[in-house]
């Protein structure tokens, strides 16, 4: 008859969360970095598109199309309080805005977390959505 020896398993803790990234489920690391290092840019289509909304509402305003937000949103039939939160985004640094069209921005960052209120003044908005950045 034979005893098995009874151990206790060993078990490894690593702290991380899940996040959404352009339709697919990538970790992510508390300093930011994924789990798994990427072999190419990740392009996040919902943020781009978002920004380039952004920028087009912002033109069609400028050019005149429409006097106010609040025209605007009426014509796109969207409420005032989602074209506000959107046409904020013509107003990323350049720099944020290079990093996401190449899919280089933070693994942390979301649409979610562009849409939150951020500071205008390019330096802190840079100091809040590139953390983490990959070079």
């Amino acid at each position: 008859m034979k005893i098995k020896s009874m151990t206790t398993p060993t078990v490894t803790r690593v702290p991380m969360t899940l996040k959404m990234r352009g339709g697919k489920t990538v970790m992510v690391l508390p300093d930011g970095s994924r789990v798994v290092a990427q072999r190419e840019a990740r392009v996040d289509n919902a943020m781009i598109k978002v920004i380039a909304r952004a920028f087009r509402w912002q033109r069609l305003l400028d050019d005149g199309v429409f006097c106010s937000i609040a025209d605007l949103a009426t014509a796109e039939k969207i409420n005032c309080s989602y074209v506000s939160r959107i046409l904020r985004l013509a107003f990323l640094s350049p720099t944020i805005i290079e990093k996401i069209l190449n899919g280089k921005q933070a693994a942390h960052l979301t649409l979610k977390d562009l849409m939150a209120p951020f500071p205008m003044d390019w330096t802190r908005q840079e100091q809040i959505f590139l953390s983490g950045l990959k070079d």
